[in-house]
């Protein structure tokens, strides 16, 4: 199986994964023939990537970071949860929180149980994301990689559970912001910047009031703009001030935003969104949280398409548990030729590195 953009597909190709749209109902299954109509729609939907099978990739499996219904049902477990909130009633929305407590829990512990052994947790590329969804998956996703980046940094499984919390509920407050400048398809001025920024302080209000969840919770809420060096948001606040789960939840927000595809913007691949993080690694992001992060989310996604320093070309088929940005790789051209499939591990061949992926590289 490998992964294509859907400009790419021809007709006749062989769908690899089940596709769904944002409200979890299935799309296209998995094996289903593809059309020219069929392709055209999925681009119309705003699916950027799919997977497909084929001779070239055969034997290679994708792993799900997490099974597509556990998906599912947790993102509709969040979606259910915020549209109770009451812009004009606080208090009602601390307590419908304190109802759902043991909800986000139960979400956090099955979390928590599929990726327990997986050291090389997928990105999540080819998802549909909508303009009035994109809070609720992108909650599910930080909360996924807030978790492994925990897990990669030896946290306590109640500080986990803390944690993941936290990051279910860090943007809680952008429901309390008018859908005309929350869902606004295009950049924001700066009076509706500062009408967004106001949701971290919203958040921390509504979440530390409640007596059944960690009060970690609410700082998740009101710290994950913050940055190292004083730069972020609300109150600018610096390194040793910003709360531990916070810092690890900055990252992970920042990398699913930055991948994820909006009205506005393209989604960035993987690897790119990590040279962002990279960059501001030690002045805007916690340097532990980022190397923890690139320590267990795979940086080249198994089935991805790579060019490496030598003019080859080639599919990762499998990760190096701890080395995600070093995958092993299926190579099928040189030099822009075709040759028989072999595969290579550049763990073992420290003079390769890639050079190019996916977006750029023509099927």
């Amino acid at each position: 199986m490998r992964l294509i953009s859907t400009r790419s597909i021809k007709q006749g190709m062989v769908l690899g994964s089940t596709v769904y749209n944002s409200k979890g109902r299935i799309l296209i299954k998995e094996d289903i023939v593809l059309t020219n109509k069929m392709a055209q729609r999925l681009e119309e939907m705003g699916i950027r990537y799919i997977y497909i099978k084929d001779e070239l990739s055969q034997g290679i499996e994708i792993q799900e970071p997490i099974p597509s219904e556990l998906r599912i049902s947790s993102i509709r477990t969040i979606e259910e949860s915020f549209l109770q909130l009451d812009a004009n009633s606080l208090s009602s929305n601390s307590l419908i929180f304190e109802n759902n407590s043991k909800l986000y829990k139960n979400l956090v512990q099955s979390i928590l149980g599929e990726i327990k052994d997986n050291h090389d947790i997928q990105t999540v590329l080819s998802d549909v994301v909508t303009y009035d969804t994109y809070i609720f998956q992108h909650s599910f996703n930080v909360t996924l990689y807030s978790l492994a980046i925990g897990m990669e940094l030896g946290l306590s499984t109640k500080q986990l559970e803390s944690l993941g919390i936290g990051a279910i509920l860090h943007d809680v407050g952008k429901m309390l912001i008018p859908e005309a400048v929350l869902f606004k398809p295009g950049r924001l001025t700066e009076d509706e910047f500062q009408i967004i920024k106001k949701h971290s302080e919203d958040g921390y209000n509504i979440l530390r009031k409640l007596h059944t969840i960690d009060l970690a919770v609410a700082h998740c809420a009101f710290q994950h703009h913050e940055r190292i060096d004083g730069s972020g948001y609300p109150r600018g606040i610096r390194e040793e001030e910003i709360h531990p789960f916070a810092k690890i939840i900055a990252v992970a927000d920042v990398f699913d935003a930055v991948t994820s595809n909006r009205v506005y913007r393209n989604a960035m691949l993987p690897h790119e969104a990590l040279e962002i993080l990279y960059s501001g690694a030690g002045t805007l992001f916690d340097t532990r949280a980022v190397e923890a992060f690139r320590k267990s989310v795979a940086i080249y996604p198994t089935g991805v398409t790579v060019q490496l320093n030598d003019n080859r070309r080639g599919i990762v088929s499998g990760q190096n548990k701890g080395l995600n940005d070093r995958p092993i790789i299926r190579i099928i051209s040189e030099d822009n030729h075709p040759v028989e499939p072999y595969e290579i591990n550049l763990c073992n061949q420290l003079d390769l590195v890639i050079t190019d992926c996916l977006a750029t590289i023509s099927e």
